[in-house]
């Protein structure tokens, strides 16, 4: 099961990376399983129109934020799924509010969203690079709280992983960005100076995790991939099942009228 952190302090550096009792054909057979379920049940919830679900990835860099996403949407139908990364604000966002950008991209009654980093690099960076005043950042803490406590209220669910992957681990995977051609493309020279800040990070991510839990966190095990998979689509698969999810009632003027419904010769419907 994985960790929900609720009203509760935590260390980060108490918390697993790998768990080592995890068998890992059975872990990957029943995640297969978990995967195929969410991928019904989220075409469900769009096709329903009532309900909306916020995935929010945060980690480390080489975390595998965009791996967890790609292995958890295996069997989603594209349509009613949106996948957001947050960037740089651009020169309009910072003309706004810090949240006006998040708040523009959540998802809509129906839509599966996932969210590669959030509104929380809003607190993390700037309390890391010190650029902006720490009297300003204190005040974003609470901000988030009442900003998901919104988003919530329009009957979306949010759900908030950190992705909690060892320093060794994160050096494998950042050289592998320098020796495996296909990877190259995701190399950045500035991921290793963040990485000479690895405790800061993690420093600000404990406070974040500890103070912006209104709306509880899951801790991760991130170290390898069939651990970190398994984990999200566990706590995924029992929000989905939680939901009130039923196929929408036909909607027909036409058939309403003539006092009858349309019946299917079963034996041409294919697929």
């Amino acid at each position: 099961m994985t960790k929900k952190i609720e009203n509760m302090k935590i260390k980060i550096a108490d918390q697993p990376t790998f768990i080592k009792e995890w068998d890992k054909e059975k872990t990957v057979l029943k995640t297969e399983r978990m995967l195929k379920q969410i991928g019904e049940l989220q075409y469900k919830m769009y096709a329903q129109n009532r309900y909306s679900l916020l995935i929010v990835f945060q980690g480390l860099d080489a975390s595998g934020k965009d791996g967890v996403t790609k292995g958890l949407l295996k069997y989603c139908n594209p349509i009613g799924l949106g996948i957001h990364s947050f960037k740089k604000p651009t020169e309009e966002e910072y003309a706004h509010d810090f949240l006006w950008r998040v708040h523009n991209v959540c998802p809509h009654k129906g839509e599966t969203k996932i969210f590669i980093r959030s509104h929380y690099e809003d607190i993390l960076v700037p309390s890391v690079q010190k650029f902006i005043p720490p009297k300003v950042i204190a005040k974003r803490y609470q901000l988030i709280n009442d900003f998901e406590r919104i988003v919530e209220h329009n009957e979306t669910w949010i759900l908030k992983f950190f992705l909690n992957v060892s320093k060794e681990a994160q050096k494998e995977r950042l050289m592998e960005r320098i020796e495996l051609k296909e990877k190259n493309w995701k190399h950045k020279d500035g991921d290793w100076d963040t990485r000479e800040k690895f405790d800061d990070y993690i420093a600000v991510y404990e406070k974040i995790i500890n103070t912006c839990n209104e709306v509880p966190w899951y801790i991760v095990p991130a170290d390898k991939n069939w651990q970190k998979i398994y984990a999200v689509a566990e706590v995924v698969l029992k929000t989905l099942k939680e939901l009130d999810l039923k196929w929408p009632e036909l909607v027909s003027e036409k058939f309403a009228k003539q006092g009858e419904q349309p019946r299917v010769d079963k034996s041409k419907v294919t697929g």
